[in-house]
């Protein structure tokens, strides 16, 4: 199962296999970054990193992949084959995947596949399958809508919208080779919280939401976060705090983690804003003791694309 532990047997009732007709169908969604600080489990924001999935009619299941997570098992246990073959209501399908989204980092990526797969096996919600997967909606909504999304979910399912976002902002990923699990990361959380640091945590989403629109309006304190990451710092990454800062004192607006980690995101004032930060990246990482990327990255407005 992919971060989130979420099984797709209990999905949603196929409106029927597209590919009876076809010869095949391709689908190609972005990843995400959720959270962005403060808006725990309601704010995400598709990036430059894509999953493409192609769904065939075949006499049998075949699973291939390449790019990240090619090293998964290639049988019916890969996600994008169990979400196409519950679409479809059959297995006899030829699944190939192919992806630049880092897998268990904190950037959507089985949201990501769950929604590609989704698609290009015909469902007409892709969005659904996303949530089903991932637990929670935000992740699913950036993957189809694209660019920054607000995410709920309501008496019929997710919901979820397109925000304003300032064309000026780039964006930096650090990626840390180590995964880290989501099912880890939501343990190290606390059952309850005080009511000051909800509002806290509030009152900045508010505001950042704002921010995002108009890049003038952004300060690195708008990333605060009273509900997850310092405690997912103390129980899992304690380099953590300390390559939040070193982002921002290399030129970023703000850092925050990427989801449930162990990426972190930067979000910086412009393209040459954002290739300092990106340069500045290796070297924050080695000196906190970890190998891994630093990626520029743009928003990615297109969302779900799909087609033959």
């Amino acid at each position: 199962m992919p971060a989130g532990g979420h099984d797709v047997d209990s999905g949603p009732a196929s409106s029927g296999c597209l590919l009876a007709t076809v010869s095949g169908v391709r689908a190609r969604a972005p990843a995400s970054s959720a959270n962005l600080g403060p808006a725990f489990d309601a704010l995400a924001l598709g990036l430059s990193l894509h999953v493409e999935v192609v769904v065939e009619p075949a006499d049998r299941l075949e699973v291939t992949s390449e790019g990240e997570g090619a090293g998964l098992p290639r049988d019916a246990t890969h996600l994008a084959a169990r979400v196409a073959a519950e679409v479809c209501g059959h297995d006899r399908l030829r699944v190939h995947v192919t992806s630049t989204v880092p897998v268990g980092r904190g950037l959507g990526s089985s949201a990501a596949l769950a929604v590609a797969a989704a698609a290009a096996a015909g469902a007409a919600d892709p969005m659904v399958w996303g949530h089903l997967v991932d637990g929670h909606p935000e992740n699913a909504a950036a993957s189809v809508l694209g660019g920054l999304v607000a995410a709920t979910v309501g008496a019929e399912g997710p919901v979820a919208a397109r925000l304003p976002l300032d064309p000026a902002l780039s964006f930096v990923v650090l990626v840390p080779n180590h995964e880290l699990p989501t099912t880890l990361a939501r343990q190290a959380l606390p059952a309850e919280v005080p009511l000051a640091d909800a509002a806290f945590n509030l009152s900045r989403t508010s505001m950042l939401v704002a921010a995002l629109a108009d890049r003038r309006l952004l300060s690195a304190e708008l990333f605060e976060d009273r509900l997850h990451q310092a405690f997912r710092s103390a129980a899992l990454y304690p380099q953590a705090p300390r390559l939040l800062e070193g982002l921002v004192a290399a030129g970023a607006v703000g850092s925050c983690w990427s989801g449930a980690g162990p990426s972190l995101l930067a979000v910086c004032d412009g393209t040459e804003a954002g290739a300092q930060v990106q340069a500045a990246g290796p070297r924050l990482l080695a000196d906190a003791g970890l190998s891994g990327r630093s990626l520029l990255l743009v928003p990615d407005l297109d969302g779900l694309l799909v087609g033959p």
